[in-house]
């Protein structure tokens, strides 16, 4: 019940607050200085629909969570008829970028549209309510003309990770997601276990996962059984930029699967990307090895190239690989 003075006692984002008695959830949002249209609320561990903000009562004692996304040009792709859909949704560019480690998102958005890439990863993260004109990922990169593709990272049980995607699609709408569930936070591993329960969870309540997972056919296969629409086998540990450290296994998941197969994480250079697309991957997703080079910009251009250029090679079919060399001209007829 109200206090004295007429407010009430609510935690919001973690942090205990008073506020007035007599608000709606699109009050307080608004008090905030927020765009209910831009957000979503959860209150004591349930999301709250968008339409109901306005008729559902901020309460004494309330846990609150209000959340939203933090964090191109008309490029013709080189080969132009080659596309390639998840989940019933068709994309030219094979290329995936993250939303992380940029110095600000203005150098993001131009990293962005010199990548070429059409779907980009954004993670979700509680509403900075100390700061109402704190830029927003969605002033940068206009979720209307990019895809967005919420992920978990940071999750470390499949409950976090299901939570954190239900208030993603409240917060956008969006129900194509990226699911990780990381083991321990040495080597950012996936949990496999609570991977494929979340994967599970997720996709009985239509949600169509694309999900990260270590660099086994097996489980990947287990994976496509239990709902994902993409398998997203690391190359190397997240962030690390050795490059696909085993390819025997990642061709293996390309042949075993009927979804889409995009290498996700440990890409440091174009040289990586090129040898993703040459395995035959569907694409490849990356955020630190632009974020972190020299020149953000200049290798965004590069890995819209190496992935390219990688896709046609392996449509133009290698030669076979020989012990003994093999000379380019004739001998017969040698003067």
């Amino acid at each position: 019940m109200p206090h004295t003075d007429g407010t009430l006692t609510i935690q919001l984002n973690g942090e205990h607050r008073r506020v007035g008695a007599g608000l709606s959830l699109a009050d307080l949002a608004a008090d905030l200085g927020l765009l209910p249209e831009k957000v979503a609320v959860e209150r004591n561990l349930a999301v709250v629909p968008r339409s109901t903000l306005a008729q559902v009562m901020v309460e004494d004692g309330d846990e609150l969570e209000i959340v939203h996304f933090v964090g191109g040009g008309d490029h013709p792709p080189a080969v132009k008829a080659d596309t390639w859909t998840v989940a019933g949704r068709t994309f030219r560019s094979r290329l995936i970028v993250g939303t992380g480690k940029y110095k600000d998102f203005a150098q993001n958005a131009a990293a962005l549209e010199a990548s070429g890439a059409e779907i980009v990863t954004v993670a979700v993260r509680r509403v900075n309510v100390s700061d109402r004109n704190a830029p927003m990922l969605t002033d940068f990169i206009d979720p209307k003309k990019v895809t967005y593709l919420p992920n978990t990272a940071g999750c470390f049980d499949a409950e976090s990770a299901i939570r954190t995607l239900r208030l993603a699609r409240e917060a956008g709408g969006w129900d194509l997601v990226k699911l990780e569930v990381l083991g321990e936070a040495k080597t950012l591993y996936p949990d496999m276990v609570e991977t494929l329960r979340a994967t599970e969870v997720l996709a009985k309540e239509g949600f169509l996962p694309m999900v990260y997972c270590v660099d086994d056919p097996i489980a990947a296969k287990r994976l496509e059984n239990a709902g994902a629409v993409a398998v997203m086998p690391l190359g190397a540990p997240i962030g690390s930029g050795l490059g696909i450290q085993n390819q025997v296994t990642i061709r293996l998941i390309v042949e075993g699967a009927t979804v889409p197969v995009i290498v996700d994480a440990g890409v440091g250079t174009a040289s990586d990307a090129a040898l993703a697309m040459e395995l035959g991957c569907d694409g490849v997703l990356m955020n630190t090895a632009i974020a972190e080079a020299k020149d953000p910009i200049l290798m965004a251009a590069a890995m819209k190239a190496g992935v390219e250029a990688g896709r046609m090679a392996y449509l133009a079919g290698r030669m076979g690989k020989r012990r003994y060399a093999d000379p380019s001209s004739p001998l017969a007829g040698l003067i």
